[in-house]
């Protein structure tokens, strides 16, 4: 499992138990997880007072779009990666360069994909 030792991981996910997964998945690997938030209220809540390293950000919450965190994600300078049962056909055009891991993703996919962000 690749090392993301003190890393703090933004972790914006909707569904309960995929959260808690990706939270055990984060820690093991040594991250330090902000969150998870579940939605696009509690994720911009949370980014007016921390900063990230990085951050793994579910498109999809319960309908409603987090196209907002991505915006201020990249305002931000935070490097992320997209979570989505849509992969990357269902990324808005201005996301198009970001990394997607389609759900469902095995935890070591997802480790793997933070591990080659660069730190914020």
């Amino acid at each position: 499992m690749a090392s993301l030792a003190g890393r703090r991981v933004l972790v914006v996910e909707d569904e309960t138990l995929v959260a808690m997964l990706v939270e055990d998945t984060l820690a093991d690997a040594g991250a330090v997880v902000l969150g998870p938030v579940a939605t696009v209220t509690e994720a911009l809540t949370l980014l007016a007072s921390e900063r990230p390293d990085v951050a793994v950000l579910d498109l999809n919450l319960a309908g409603e779009t987090s196209e907002p965190v991505a915006d201020r994600l990249a305002a931000m300078s935070v490097p992320f990666v997209v979570a989505s049962g849509y992969g990357a056909a269902g990324l808005p055009q201005r996301l198009s360069g970001v990394p997607v891991l389609a759900k469902p993703y095995a935890p070591e996919d997802l480790t793997a994909a933070l591990a080659k962000l660069p730190a914020a």
